[in-house]
């Protein structure tokens, strides 16, 4: 059986050690107790020693030296785990062991559900406020002439589809933003798109302009007054403005909605432009600007052309950089 032997410590260090207790003050003695008070050879005097050991019982690991300092004996404490034996332990042997936890694909937010709606809310937002009025209301109804009401009706309308587009890009914005990706890699359009855009938004804003200098100065006859010329050009170009608008804070927050921008506009374009045709034909606008507005329409229905062949090319870039990164 094991027991533990205490060698008793010198008299002469023990009285010494008592006197210099009963000496010392309290101040010294809170810096004295963060200090060892036994010295280490003195400690050196406690040894652990067995005497015997029972049969069933294990030889300790751990033994002494001749000057008593314990040592363990053997290196066997811990038994090592192989993969062969315990094959129900993974045992990471290098880099491609490690599981990156950032790659895995975690549980979908609650946020993200709710999202979903927003799928088939925000078209039928764009479709009651832009389309619906512009092919579904009586032309007749809507137009009062060609004077003030009849203008701002024109502008109402247009007013209203601005605000559906609005709402419309808002909630895609919103399922297609992704709200850890920091600013630096967040989608920004080229620079080559955003001088295409503003290029072709500027020439179709300068081409209306241009004509009516050119008609109060008498170089298009017959002459067109101003009031008819903002019937029919006027909602145009207040739309166009607001569109152009609209891209340029698309491109400073970069939304993901940058490259659905013109296209969601230049589509309601093009009916806005059919509509002040007809107009054309009611007033009884001379020929030059019925010619005029069928340009115009012919070329935004070229851009909006242009706007989704580059849909497709970012659509296919895009993929073709998930294949590269996945690589």
């Amino acid at each position: 059986m094991a027991c533990l032997t205490w060698f008793p410590l010198s008299t002469k260090t023990s009285t010494v050690l008592k006197r210099q207790l009963i000496s010392w003050r309290p101040s010294k003695l809170s810096r004295q107790l963060q200090r060892p008070i036994f010295h280490q050879k003195l400690l050196r005097n406690l040894s652990l020693r067995c005497s015997n050991v029972f049969p069933w019982e294990a030889s300790p690991p751990y033994t002494t030296t001749e000057d008593g300092d314990g040592i363990i004996k053997g290196s066997n404490i811990v038994e090592p785990i192989t993969a062969q034996d315990e094959l129900g332990i993974p045992i990471f042997q290098g880099e491609e062991d490690v599981i990156d936890m950032k790659n895995q694909p975690t549980s979908m937010p609650l946020q993200q559900h709710l999202k979903w709606p927003m799928w088939l809310l925000g078209p039928c937002v764009l479709l009651v406020t832009g389309m619906a009025p512009t092919l579904w209301l009586p032309l007749s109804s809507v137009f009062l002439g060609p004077n003030i009401a009849g203008l701002l009706s024109l502008v109402g309308l247009d007013c209203l589809f601005n605000m559906g587009a609005t709402l419309f890009l808002l909630m895609a914005d919103s399922c297609g933003r992704q709200p850890r990706i920091p600013l630096e890699q967040k989608s920004q359009a080229p620079l080559t798109y955003r001088l295409w855009n503003l290029v072709a938004s500027i020439l179709g804003f300068l081409a209306p302009i241009v004509l009516l200098f050119a008609s109060r100065r008498g170089y298009l006859e017959p002459n067109l007054s101003f009031i008819s010329f903002a019937v029919l050009l006027g909602p145009y170009l207040l739309l166009l403005s607001v569109q152009m608008l609209t891209e340029m804070l698309t491109w400073h927050w970069r939304s993901p909605v940058w490259l659905v921008t013109p296209v969601v506009y230049e589509a309601y374009r093009v009916l806005q432009l059919m509509r002040g045709l007809k107009l054309a034909g009611e007033i009884g606008a001379p020929a030059w600007m019925m010619v005029s507005i069928r340009v115009l329409v012919s070329w935004w229905i070229l851009i909006l052309g242009v706007q989704l062949m580059r849909v497709a090319w970012f659509a296919g870039f895009a993929s073709q950089m998930q294949l590269t990164g996945s690589d």
